[in-house]
């Protein structure tokens, strides 16, 4: 059975690094770096340059799901409370 996990190579700030992701959060980022015009390498050096604690791959994740969970409640029509 094969992985869901995809091992990539990037560049983080000059230096050459592997991330190791499920192909939903490389699809995640993909979107993300397109929409704000940066390269994906860029997207990857600000989340390493804020990062608090933990792994680079764990610290994208929490972005990439903090970016689309922002988004979902956005969208979110307002809701009217029972009467």
């Amino acid at each position: 059975m094969k992985s869901p996990v995809v091992k990539r190579s990037i560049v983080v700030a000059g230096h050459k690094t592997s991330v190791s992701l499920e192909e939903a959060f490389w699809n995640g980022m993909k979107e993300i770096s397109g929409l704000r015009n940066m390269t994906l390498s860029e997207l990857v050096g600000e989340i390493d340059g804020n990062r608090q604690q933990g792994n680079l791959s764990s610290a994208i994740r929490l972005f990439v799901l903090d970016y689309f969970k922002s988004r979902a409640i956005a969208v979110q029509p307002e809701k009217v409370p029972a009467q």
